[in-house]
């Protein structure tokens, strides 16, 4: 890893995630606990997270979701799975915000403890208030 900022070759593997979700508003929380892994594909690589989602008094349930990384200049684009852009990082840039009307995602990217890392929401809007917070730490 250089100065802060990731490769995709820092991220391709597998990690161990946990990510801790609040919602404010409605005073409950979540945790997820699962497995992300970053696969080559034909333009970079594909995130791909599958775990069990433990939130408030639901049941527990499988979730999953994927990502696209993407080389852009210095830096990284991430897209959602369709290829919508979602947000960017770089050298100097390790947050960035996505609009999804009405609500704001503020996203924070810190690699100080590398290779474990962090990536944490503010997730904002007319009927949200929530805070997401995911650890990754390399292996299975």
């Amino acid at each position: 890893m250089t100065a802060g900022m990731i490769t995709l070759a820092d991220l391709a593997g597998e990690w161990r995630l946990t990510r801790v979700i609040i919602d404010h508003l409605a005073g409950r929380e979540g945790r997820f606990v699962g497995q992300c892994q970053w696969l080559q594909d034909a333009d970079g690589l594909r995130q791909e997270e599958a775990g069990i989602l433990h939130f408030a008094d639901a049941p527990p349930m499988q979730a999953h979701r994927s990502y696209l990384w993407r080389v852009e200049g210095a830096g990284l684009a991430v897209f959602f799975d369709d290829g919508r852009p979602f947000h960017r990082l770089g050298p100097g840039l390790l947050s960035d915000r996505h609009y999804c009307d009405p609500d704001i995602y503020d996203v924070r990217y810190d690699f100080g403890q590398w290779p474990l890392w962090t990536q944490s929401w503010q997730v904002q809007g007319p009927r949200k208030d929530m805070s997401i917070l995911s650890q990754f730490q390399r292996g299975g």
